[in-house]
């Protein structure tokens, strides 16, 4: 296991739903504190900076910490856990699958559960299930039984899935690709710049509570103030059964991605050209992508006082929003070669150009 897979292993396991986050950034602070000045702002978003020939410009290398998970809302006087989702769950793809509880006295293990088939009729048994009629199982029989091991509202309830590399080495299977992968990225980015030497400011920056509203983006702006940003991201890889071309036509394996548009979002054009120009010169097979539902994190930062210059640089996966979700190790490296290189290309005459 290489560097950057004891990385991905690390801060996918860690655990980091929106509002919960100290986890991941106490991994990035472990990974970057020997070369870079850490902060954080006050909703708890991870600040590392370096400075390089000079204070400006301000590059902002952004990826979220938070991963999509539950909170508890009630106990049921049977001792069963209902919750509250945090972030985007598609209903489908939640039974059956196990969770942690992370309560004051320590973890405590789930399953969700629903209404058992046997016990349906035939009609709601085509039905999906809707998260409303799930709970949580942690074996308790009172609702008294899970106040005495720790479980309260409020507490945070995480996805259990271990980084796994696949029979196809190159593949990666994990919960949290999304976004850990852009903290990862941000992370090795600062740290290969601040050894190869960069003409400005670099920040890597993990948010927190981006799948619940992009806050901590805006949080980071104002702190940071940055002249120009590189949202770090998964992007869907539409090489799945039943997916058109229209539909999307990302795949894995086939190189990092650049969005072009997505619903809060049009990239700085200038910006867009030169991560364009500078695939081709390192040979990097680029995709395009356009999203027309959802929103990075730069739909609040390139907003920033009078605007700030903005691009997002995807890593393509599948099955993101779920328990598990796959990628594959080339894009990756692809995506962190071109991201050092663009950070090597912007002095001042060069981002002062793309609001020329």
């Amino acid at each position: 296991m290489d560097q950057t897979e004891k990385l991905l292993k690390e801060i996918t396991e860690a655990s980091g739903v929106p509002g919960f986050e100290g986890d991941v950034r106490a991994v990035m602070r472990r990974y970057l504190e020997d070369i870079a000045s850490i902060e954080t702002d006050k909703m708890g978003s991870f600040i590392g900076k370096h400075v390089g020939a000079s204070d400006h410009p301000r590059v902002m290398l952004v990826g979220h910490m938070d991963e999509i998970g539950f909170m508890v809302k009630l106990i049921t006087e049977e001792g069963f856990i209902k919750f509250v989702p945090l972030g985007g769950w598609w209903d489908q793809v939640m039974l059956g699958h196990r969770v942690t509880i992370k309560t004051t006295k320590g973890d405590v293990i789930g399953v969700l559960g629903a209404k058992p088939p046997h016990l349906l009729d035939a009609d709601d048994r085509k039905k999906v299930v809707e998260k409303k009629d799930m709970y949580i199982d942690i074996g308790a029989r009172s609702e008294e039984e899970c106040h005495k091991i720790g479980v309260r509202p409020g507490d945070p309830i995480i996805p259990v899935s271990e980084f796994t590399v696949m029979s196809n080495p190159s593949s990666y299977l994990s919960k949290a690709f999304d976004n850990r992968v852009g903290c990862a990225l941000a992370t090795q980015a600062l740290r290969q710049v601040a050894e190869d030497g960069h003409p400005n400011t670099v920040y890597a920056v993990g948010t927190v509570q981006e799948e619940v509203g992009l806050r901590g983006a805006k949080t980071t702006a104002y702190a940071i103030n940055p002249d120009v940003a590189i949202i770090l991201e998964v992007d869907i890889a539409g090489d799945v059964p039943g997916i058109k071309p229209e539909e999307s036509a990302i795949e894995m394996g086939g190189g990092p991605t650049l969005l072009v548009y997505d619903a809060r979002m049009i990239p700085n054009l200038k910006l867009r050209d030169l991560v364009i120009a500078t695939a081709e010169e390192l040979d990097i097979p680029l995709q395009f992508s356009a999203m027309t539902a959802g929103a990075t994190d730069g739909g609040m930062i390139h907003i920033h006082n009078e605007g700030v210059p903005t691009v997002v640089i995807g890593v393509p996966t599948r099955h993101i929003h779920s328990h598990n979700a796959i990628l594959c190790r080339e894009d990756y490296d692809r995506a962190l070669n071109l991201v050092v290189a663009l950070v090597s290309k912007l002095d001042s005459d060069t981002v002062v150009d793309f609001t020329a």
